[in-house]
């Protein structure tokens, strides 16, 4: 039961207006017509008098419809005819009933005041996409989870739950999210679902959506949402069949804990077209180059523990070729790692959490932690290096979860004293993510121990 000081400090979450705007400036408002990797088909070689050619458009709209239910203290709800375009308010809606009014020109933000256990809400997102089919992703961020101080009842909880007084707040942890696929308000497939710090943590990886609800095909080439001609049709919603839902509630069985405790988190929606695409890039995700062994840690707030691969011994039992280390650069694995490197071979890699247990895979030979620590660094580092001047290391086709992000996804060194690194910027491995890539060592004269090698730190 909830008990102590009755008011709770503000939730809040919206549809920020950076991130819708990054979602959808490549393809919809800023450049009307183009998708990734498109400019090649809007150039002109030849000229053919009388004839008449007219770039389509891809803009985006998201038509939304929230409410919440804090019982006898409050129920709030977005006015009928709320939508987002352009990262902002499309035009101005109120309702007399409840007294809500939303203004053109502003972000979507929704405060909920003074939570308490056993509060929800739930929400509908659906989309106009004008006028081509596109292959849509889910993109979000917990970007504040904060105590905001304690009361004594919220102390004595803490006490007794963590023996100390944590620095962050307990909220993000106790509050239950569920993304599905809907139609017409009806739940179909569930896209995710567990708390708000985990459901934010996969959406801050991406999350691929399928225009038929249907989330078992592969994410290359899968079902596009489908395009309209207008957002409007008689002033009601023209929107692609399948919707996203959200639904939040705070369990009865949470304490006071949470008391005086406030989150904060953005969801945004990318449109990317059909036409000429597969759909693997990833929106969310954007990667980094950089030069200098070891940067790629140091980079990253409180980094877990590593992975490596190195030119051992070809492959005998004296020097190993894979493991896990902690931050300490101490083996922490067990299994199978000894690996005999082919000369100028691509061989596949991959590193991925399964069943809390994080599992390092080089070409089907494998070291793993059993319950490895879950990983907070906020971004994933792919480094390599060389120390032989005869020697070459490439890392290639890096993918998170099967999607490739935005930007470069390789990274190489060659000759003596050469470090470089790839940095997929604000992804945090959690259970069931998957870093993937094709690694390829070469070399003219047989390398010494560790001159060749790459890593990736989480």
């Amino acid at each position: 039961m909830y008990r102590g000081e009755k008011h709770m400090a503000d939730k809040e979450f919206g549809l920020s207006r950076r991130k819708v705007l990054v979602g959808l400036g490549a393809v919809g408002v800023a450049s009307a017509g183009a998708g990734l990797g498109m400019t090649a088909y809007f150039s002109d070689e030849e000229s053919f008098v009388g004839n008449s050619l007219t770039a389509g458009e891809l803009d985006l709209y998201v038509h939304v419809d929230y409410s919440e239910d804090q019982g006898s203290f409050a129920q709030w709800s977005t006015p009928a005819g709320t939508y987002v375009q352009g990262g902002v308010i499309g035009e101005s809606v109120s309702d007399e009933e409840t007294g809500i009014s939303l203004e053109e020109g502003e972000p979507l933000s929704i405060q909920v005041v003074d939570l308490k256990p056993g509060d929800s809400g739930e929400g509908e997102f659906c989309f106009s996409i004008v006028d081509n089919p596109a292959y849509m992703w889910m993109c979000g961020e917990l970007t504040a989870n904060d105590q905001n101080g304690t009361t004594e009842p919220e102390e004595a909880a803490l006490e007794e739950l963590f023996g100390e007084i944590p620095d962050d707040g307990q909220l993000a942890d106790a509050m239950e999210v569920t993304l599905s696929y809907c139609t017409e308000g009806e739940t179909n497939e569930e896209i995710v679902s567990g708390s708000l710090a985990e459901v934010m943590a996969a959406l801050q990886a991406g999350v691929p959506l399928y225009g038929d609800g249907n989330p078992d095909a592969p994410v290359a080439n899968r079902p596009a949402f489908e395009g309209v001609d207008t957002p409007f049709v008689e002033d009601e919603p023209n929107t692609a069949q399948t919707c996203v839902c959200f639904e939040w509630e705070v369990p009865t069985t949470v304490g006071n804990e949470i008391q005086t405790d406030s989150v904060e988190f953005d969801f945004s929606f990318y449109a990317e077209q059909e036409r000429h695409n597969d759909g693997l890039t990833n929106p969310c995700v954007v990667t980094r180059e950089g030069e200098g062994w070891g940067k790629a840690e140091e980079e990253l707030e409180e980094p877990s523990w590593h992975a490596r691969g190195i030119y051992g011994d070809g492959g005998g039992a004296a020097n190993r070729e894979l493991d896990i280390r902690d931050p300490d650069d101490l083996p922490i694995h067990s299994g199978d790692e000894n690996y005999a490197w082919q000369n100028g071979q691509a061989v596949p890699f991959s590193l991925t959490i399964d069943g809390g247990d994080a599992k390092w895979n080089v070409d089907g030979t494998e070291v793993l932690v059993d319950d490895a620590p879950l990983p907070v660094a906020d971004g994933i580092g792919v480094t390599v290096k060389t120390r032989d001047a005869d020697a070459s290391i490439t890392v290639e086709d890096v993918m998170l979860n099967g999607s490739s992000p935005t930007g470069a996804d390789s990274v190489s060194a060659s000759g003596s004293a050469t470090t470089n690194y790839l940095m997929i910027e604000g992804a945090t491995l959690q259970e069931g993510d998957v870093v993937s890539g094709m690694v390829t060592m070469s070399w003219n004269a047989t390398p010494g121990r560790e001159d060749i090698g790459f890593r990736v730190d989480v």
